[in-house]
């Protein structure tokens, strides 16, 4: 699809699927406002043509004239509206038959079933976003938590794409007077000193470190982390999961080996958002199902942001359990002794210290227990820091990504510099930064690439 307004009118549905108080299908395209003629039937008998960003009530019929459902329509034109065209949307009543009904009586009037994320490409082939916006979209619908709602908000109110337009603009500005220098070498004319462009660089290489800076710092308010509870058996992992979610998400009994899968569950820790998964418990076995779930428990240890080795602080350490602690690195491990309510066994203390992890207390039946567990999560992963900084700039991996690969080549091109090569050799790592940084905002960015953000997106949006 090229930039501009396209021949095609797309049409889905905006909202999730299942019951709700109101659906939405969203039409974009030259034939949204026929369609919307077509299929609707004014409750107002003075009603001679919609009125463009007003709610209309009244019925939507298929294309035979029969009523389906009373809705409320709102006809947007171009390129006043989200896609840079005509948008019609239909709120209809939530139930998945009625939405499924409207959506088939549109795409009977010659309407093509949106692709994933096609009315946002729109958007941005049109104008109507950068590409950092665009995937700021993408990110507002998947916050977990209102601090990453908010980062995402930062980006899609422009932020960020002005940040990085404003670096490729002072690199540009660089490039013409260097293409000066190599253009006309005979020339009277003052030309950029190899000192004055070490300084722009060294410049637009401090504010690139400072937001990839912002990337390392705030990745785990904006995406999440993974914390994965490891142990052997009965050690009281999924009761500390079933205390941090407030619900009985684990079942626990007295018998070994009763989580022999993994479980997982989205959980907010106070604003940080966390993958909680509860492991199977580390033993031998011969069961089949429990030794799947004990391979997938060891591919999650490696993934993971952080692991809970969790310990029963009553009973002495078992092999399994040494070698779990053996085994952990010191930068993504919390040892948590659980079972405080319980005599302590002194050598499972004692060992503990002696490996040097960081520890915590916890008790899946007592709230304070849970509490400190909570606390020590959050210290792990972000230490002292509570939350990203209202408008805070943070890019997403495949924004940091072309932020790096930019600044390698600020990099080496400093270095030349410094060594004394050519200014037309040099002009052409400066061209490769800038067009680097035209791709993360989308001015000059590949098919493939497009593809992958927008194959992420829901339909409908």
């Amino acid at each position: 699809m090229e930039q501009g307004q396209s021949t095609e009118t797309i049409g889905a549905i905006a909202t999730p699927l299942g019951s709700g108080g109101v659906g939405i299908v969203r039409l974009s395209g030259p034939k949204s406002l026929t369609v919307a003629q077509r299929l609707f039937l004014s409750a107002r008998q003075t009603f001679e043509a919609f009125k463009p960003y007003r709610l209309h009530h009244g019925w939507v019929t298929d294309v035979h004239g029969a009523r389906l459902d009373e809705v409320l329509v709102s006809f947007m034109p171009g390129p006043g509206s989200y896609s840079g065209e005509d948008i019609v949307e239909i709120n209809c009543h939530g139930g998945p038959a009625v939405v499924q009904a409207v959506l088939e009586a549109v795409l009977e009037c010659g309407v093509r079933l949106a692709r994933p994320g096609e009315f946002t490409l729109r958007a941005y082939l049109n104008g109507r976003l950068d590409l950092t916006q665009a995937e700021a979209v993408a990110e507002m619908i998947n916050a977990p938590t209102a601090s990453s709602l908010r980062l995402a908000g930062s980006k899609l109110a422009g932020g960020l794409g002005r940040y990085i337009r404003d670096l490729r603009q002072r690199l540009e500005s660089l490039r013409v007077q260097m293409c000066v220098a190599v253009d006309f070498p005979e020339e009277e004319i003052e030309c950029l000193a190899p000192e004055e462009l070490q300084a722009g660089l060294e410049q637009v290489l401090v504010d690139i470190e400072a937001i990839m800076a912002n990337f390392e710092r705030d990745r785990y308010w904006r995406d999440g982390a993974l914390v994965v509870l490891a142990g052997r058996v009965n050690a009281g992992k999924s009761s500390l999961m079933n205390a941090i979610l407030g619900r009985e998400r684990a079942i626990v009994t007295p018998i070994a080996g009763t989580t022999r899968d993994y479980l997982e569950e989205q959980v907010n820790l106070s604003g940080l958002p966390v993958r909680l998964v509860d492991t199977a418990g580390l033993r031998e076995t011969d069961d089949l199902v429990e030794r799947a779930g004990l391979s997938r428990s060891r591919e999650l240890l490696e993934q993971a942001d952080l692991v809970c080795v969790v310990l029963d602080s009553s009973q002495a350490l078992t092999a399994d359990d040494r070698a779990l602690l053996q085994e952990a690195p010191n930068e993504t491990t919390l040892v948590v002794l659980n079972k405080q309510d319980l005599p302590p066994h002194t050598e499972t203390q004692e060992a503990v210290a002696a490996q040097g992890l960081p520890t915590v207390p916890a008790v899946a039946v007592e709230a304070d227990g849970v509490d400190a567990l909570i606390r020590a999560v959050r210290q792990r992963l972000v230490g002292e820091r509570q939350e990203p900084e209202q408008g805070e700039l943070v890019p997403n991996l495949r924004q940091s990504q072309g932020l790096a690969q930019a600044r390698e080549e600020l990099r080496a091109l400093y270095d030349e510099c410094r060594n004394g090569v050519p200014y037309d050799l040099l002009s052409v790592r400066l061209e490769t930064a800038c067009t680097i940084l035209s791709e993360i905002i989308g001015e000059m960015t590949p098919a493939a690439v497009l593809e992958q953000v927008f194959g992420e997106f829901c339909i409908g949006k």
